[in-house]
């Protein structure tokens, strides 16, 4: 007889009858529970914030035309020095590392590495835009790496260190470096989850020794690094969580092999303050609600509390101190990317029809963004063409040929016409590098000029 998965003798019968139960049972304690509500103090206190720039936006959407991303590099700058600052106060010496595929429009990285940061690339694609901004500074991570792409880096291997992801890709970094006899700076990366999706990334903290002995045979890849991230991280408690195994595991090395560490890569992950702003359909409640009531959509808007910058870097390095730098005196690097650009670019769309009181049509789609994140993420649509602090119902749509294409439903403002120039704001965060040229163009990007 074939079976499947862990399929048992239970499958059928009184097994199912028991997992039903216990999934209602659930299900009932998630429909129990409250997420926090976003307050209305602290949006309208954001979009008030905007609209004091009001009239440099309609100037800018005069000169640009819509759909258009702004690019805002004095907001880019400013979480910067934000960042660097916050870090460099608990760890003297951090050195930064803009992850890219965050956002990788070219004048991004340009700003970043003229301000200081190094890049963080996770493709060939991203290594070439780096060289070419001049980067001196670079981490290629990333799974999967071809050999075109290592020898890439090989080729460049006084400013690129390679993390390695796994032991596959090792022995092909070894044999792209001896082609050209070259020696190459190089980390490990640290699965920080053995199960599930993320057990895709790295290689498992037991497994350690076993690497760095591997890689003590080699001629051509000088092994001297560790990294670890963790995703999404509304607090520390994860990256603290990691050190304290991997302090673990420190303590265990001979102090010869420890002793060839010479950096530590704690990752990124860091959530912006304004960030998992949700409807009330991507709430643990909502989803559940959806499913069942799947024409319903509750006004209500939440929110999940990130902890400020602060927080993480005063946790991150009293865990540093306590579990790492006893066993290894290293530099410690760090790739923050959503953190820093989320804030930087925001979008500006035309109202091209309006349907009914509370229907429009925007010119722009959100195939400038890549992906259906309005449907459960919550940003405000701000009317700039008639303004106001009260958010008014209204489903906002894009042009393209789906029902999935929208933006919001609701918006500030003292009503809505054809022509009104709109707002998205905040979206320079894992949409400019996701758009694609589905049924409408792109957006172009253009620089917001003071």
């Amino acid at each position: 007889m074939c079976r499947t998965g862990e399929q048992t003798e239970r499958g059928n019968g009184v097994g199912m009858m028991n997992n039903s139960t216990f999934v209602l049972r659930k299900a009932a304690e998630i429909l129990e529970s409250v997420s926090p509500a976003l307050e209305d103090e602290v949006i309208c206190a954001y979009v008030r914030l905007l609209l004091e720039q009001r009239q440099l936006y309609l100037d800018f959407s005069a000169r640009h035309g819509t759909p258009v991303y702004l690019f805002d590099e004095g907001v880019l700058l400013q979480r910067a020095e934000q960042f660097t600052t916050a870090f460099s106060q608990e760890i003297p010496g951090l050195r930064a590392f803009f992850a890219m595929k965050s956002n990788n429009h070219p004048a991004v990285a340009e700003s970043l590495v003229k301000f200081g940061l190094g890049l963080d690339v996770s493709s060939g694609l991203e290594l070439e835009t780096a060289l070419d901004k001049g980067s001196q500074h670079i981490l290629f991570s990333g799974p999967g790496k071809t050999e075109a792409e290592l020898d890439l880096a090989v080729a460049h291997a006084e400013v690129v260190t390679v993390l390695i992801d796994s032991f596959g890709e090792l022995d092909r970094l070894e044999r792209v470096s001896r082609v050209r006899n070259a020696v190459v700076r190089a980390g490990v990366r640290l699965t920080t989850e053995e199960k599930g999706l993320w057990r895709k990334f790295g290689v498992p903290l037991a497994e350690l020794e076993r690497f760095m002995t591997r890689a003590e045979s080699l001629d051509h890849v000088r092994l001297c690094g560790l990294q670890f991230h963790t995703s999404w991280n509304l607090t520390p408690s994860s990256q603290v969580s990691f050190l304290i195994r991997l302090g673990e595991q420190l303590a265990a090395m001979k102090r010869q092999r420890a002793q060839t560490i010479e950096f530590l890569d704690i990752g990124g992950g860091y959530w912006p303050p304004r960030g998992e702003w949700l409807h009330f359909s991507a709430t643990p409640q909502g989803r559940i609600t959806q499913l069942v009531l799947p024409d319903i959509r509750q006004p209500q808007r939440y929110r999940y509390f990130a902890e400020p910058l602060e927080i993480f870097a005063r946790e991150i390095g009293q865990s540093l101190r306590q579990h790492i730098f006893p066993h290894v005196d290293c530099e410690i690097l760090s790739e923050p990317g959503r953190w820093l650009v989320n804030d930087s670019m925001h979008i500006l769309l035309t109202v091209v029809d309006k349907k009914a009181e509370d229907l429009v049509i925007v010119d722009g789609g959100t195939n400038i963004v890549g992906w259906e994140r309005f449907e459960t993420d919550y940003f405000p649509v701000i009317n700039l063409s008639n303004p106001s602090l009260v958010e008014r119902r209204c489903s906002i749509f894009g042009s393209l040929c789906t029902p999935h294409d929208v933006w919001g439903y609701g918006y500030f403002g003292d009503g809505i016409k054809p022509g009104d120039i709109l707002m998205i704001p905040s979206q320079g965060a894992y949409t400019y590098s996701l758009r694609q040229p589905f049924i409408k163009p792109l957006a172009p990007v253009f620089p917001l000029e003071s």
